[in-house]
């Protein structure tokens, strides 16, 4: 073959490869500003409730119980002790209602002992708890769920961690 043939040939390669080389970098740049548009949708800040809460000093809480309906909670206090049970059913998420017992009673959670003065039941679909929170009866699928307290440090406030589930044994004295 002589070399005029294969001039043409080299050329036309070296035009593809240039056509597709050039192809490829375009729709890499369409991607990445897709990419860039479609990220700024997102906002960059979380409008989420924090999940630790300062309640306010032990004080100032009653003996027995006490409903923070923003945090939908209930917060229980026996002299300097305190637990935190949540208000929240968990069958779709309704706040339950505390009902009093007409004579306290005692009982054993988790090998510790528990003075139990109120029951809950959810106004939406009947669930009922036992005072400690466990599901009695109708369609919920598990017991309240237990929170997380402590004591800040700073000016001696009650603070509950709503990200921190715990035990039923969990007892904070203060």
């Amino acid at each position: 073959m002589s070399e005029a043939a294969q001039k043409p040939a080299q050329k036309n390669d070296r035009r593809d490869f240039l056509i597709k080389l050039g192809t490829g970098a375009g729709v890499c740049a369409l991607g990445v500003q897709a990419l860039a548009s479609a990220r700024s949708l997102m906002p960059n800040v979380s409008y989420d409730a924090p999940t630790t809460v300062k309640l306010g000093p032990p004080a100032e809480f009653p003996d027995g119980l006490k409903f923070l309906a923003d945090e939908r909670l209930f917060i229980f206090r026996d002299g300097n002790t305190f637990h935190a049970v949540s208000a929240v059913c968990t069958h779709l998420g309704c706040t339950v209602r505390a009902e009093a017992l007409p004579r306290p009673e005692t009982t054993t959670v988790a090998g510790a002992p528990l003075k139990l003065t109120h029951q809950f039941s959810c106004p939406c679909h009947g669930s009922r708890y036992a005072g400690d929170g466990t599901n009695i009866s109708g369609p919920a699928p598990k017991p309240l769920s237990w929170y997380r307290l402590s004591v800040a440090a700073d000016d001696g406030q009650l603070v509950v961690d709503l990200a921190a589930e715990v035990d039923r044994d969990f007892r904070l004295t203060v």
